[in-house]
């Protein structure tokens, strides 16, 4: 049923930008955040951003599969070369040849290592067009495998730390979409305000104006004084400015909420703040273990350190000795004709070791080596500090919450109150039987009465919202 609202009403708003009609618009608190949630630009930034996430993840876990690729690079070589002769002398000869080929490649990662394994099939065919010959070299098969021995293994710490960023990702998202509702709920509140605000103006603008022609009759009877009746005068032109200024302020909300949730149309928009609460009383260890399983700030936290590991490993490699191995084992065969390029192929080997070895370099390797570990310990102090404050501030919000609902409660008997003592004051004063002053103080009563209920609420709901955000649980 609320799926088939909120499409009724997005159909709804997209009829009238269609149209360009200038509409009224009711919205609940639930449907305002229900279409930031699905057309504001904070929503639609953070859809991007997960998506560039995931397609970042995908990329890291290809680089745990297989890859084939298919190469080639063609050549055509046509002029006067330096050639050495097999008695050691030097002579300038001509070349016009045709050098190409064709390579499949299949290699595998291995994030154990870090190095990467593959096998491979060559073909390549050489014409010299001025002997007019041509010939074939074969690789049919060959396995090889090539590895730093003692360096930084980058794929080993990327299985660790991408997996953390899609999950971080992922939260975030969610805690952003949190947030919107969070912003929608004070957006919809300011405007719910606004309005009280202007009812509260037109109210007060329409009792004065009733109690202005009143005095005007008892003034002219005799039974009040003129400094009453002039007191009154000057009470309903405050009022009259109070509307207007209501009216603009009315107009300045409904803007930016109008802004925020994606309208572009001038629609009126009225909120319909609902006066009932279903509050329920929020434990807070089970608040502070949903926010530490569910927010990012945590998952962050752990990745920072993570990421200050791998940044100490890098540098303890870059140090002492490197060594790189290259080693492939294959088939190979040359002739003429493509036939006997295959035929009876010989065994070929290829092995190298590079060796380097730093001898003087100044303390640079070893200071990198203590920049990197001064690095890591001051970010698990910090992380240490951070998460400290984090679940301060989660039993803090808890707290705040669970006293905010009892607050609602009292400043909605505070209203009902008000607003009886109000009317009370108001049938004694035509009555005669009060004074001004008691009138002035029940309508400055009411008045902040009503105003302290709609702030409530949107307490009420931004701590709500602000509590789901920190926690991303739906409870």
């Amino acid at each position: 049923m609320k799926a088939k609202t909120h499409l009724l009403l997005i159909a709804c708003l997209a009829a009238a930008q269609a149209m360009g009609q200038t509409d009224s618009l009711q919205l609940t608190l639930g449907e305002a955040i229900r279409l930031a949630q699905e057309q504001s630009s904070d929503a639609l930034a953070a859809r991007h951003s997960l998506e560039a996430a995931e397609w970042s993840y995908r990329y890291h876990q290809a680089n745990y599969l297989p890859s084939v690729t298919l190469s080639s690079s063609p050549s055509l070589n046509r002029q006067l070369n330096s050639i050495t002769q097999p008695d050691g002398t030097n002579v300038f000869v001509r070349q016009n040849q045709l050098n190409t080929d064709l390579a499949l490649d299949i290699s595998q990662n291995v994030a154990l290592t870090g190095g990467t394994l593959f096998l491979r099939n060559n073909l390549q065919r050489i014409d010299e067009f001025e002997q007019h010959t041509h010939g074939y070299s074969s690789v049919p098969f060959s396995i090889g495998y090539r590895q730093s021995l003692f360096g930084y293994n980058h794929l080993r710490w990327a299985k660790r730390t991408e997996p953390m960023r899609y999950q971080i990702a992922c939260k975030q998202y969610r805690e952003t979409m949190e947030l919107v509702a969070s912003h929608t709920s004070s957006l919809f509140f300011q405007l719910a305000s606004a309005q009280t605000n202007l009812e509260i103006a037109r109210q007060n603008f329409a009792t004065s104006d009733t109690l202005l022609s009143y005095a005007r009759r008892r003034y002219e009877r005799g039974s009040i004084s003129e400094n009453e009746m002039l007191q009154l005068e000057v009470g309903q032109l405050t009022e009259e400015a109070n509307r207007l200024n209501a009216e603009a302020e009315v107009e300045d909300a409904m803007q930016t909420l109008r802004s925020y949730l994606g309208i572009k149309t001038q629609v009126a928009l009225t909120v319909v703040p609902d006066t009932l609460i279903n509050a329920h009383f929020v434990d807070a260890d089970e608040a502070l273990a949903q926010a530490l399983a569910n927010n990012p700030d945590p998952d962050q936290l752990r990745l920072n350190i993570t990421e200050s590991q791998s940044a100490l490993s890098q540098a303890k490699a870059n140090r002492g000795l490197k060594a790189d191995l290259y080693m492939q084992f294959g088939l190979s065969q040359k002739g003429e004709t493509l036939s006997e390029a295959y035929a009876k192929p010989l065994n070929q080997q290829y092995v190298s070791l590079t060796l380097s070895l730093p001898i003087l370099d100044w303390g640079r390797g070893r200071g990198q080596v203590r920049v990197a570990r001064s690095r890591l310990q001051l970010t698990q102090t910090q992380s240490e500090q951070a998460l400290q404050d984090f679940r301060l501030n989660v039993l803090k919000m808890v707290r705040q919450y669970n006293l905010q609902a009892h607050r609602v409660r009292i400043a909605f008997r505070t209203r009902d109150t008000a607003l009886r003592r109000y009317d009370v004051a108001r049938w004694l004063y035509l009555q005669g039987r009060t004074s001004l002053l008691e009138l002035n103080a029940s309508i400055s009563e009411k008045d902040a009465a009503l105003r302290s209920f709609i702030g409530s609420l949107q307490t009420y709901w931004s701590l709500y919202y602000g509590l789901r955000s920190i926690t991303l649980s739906e409870k």
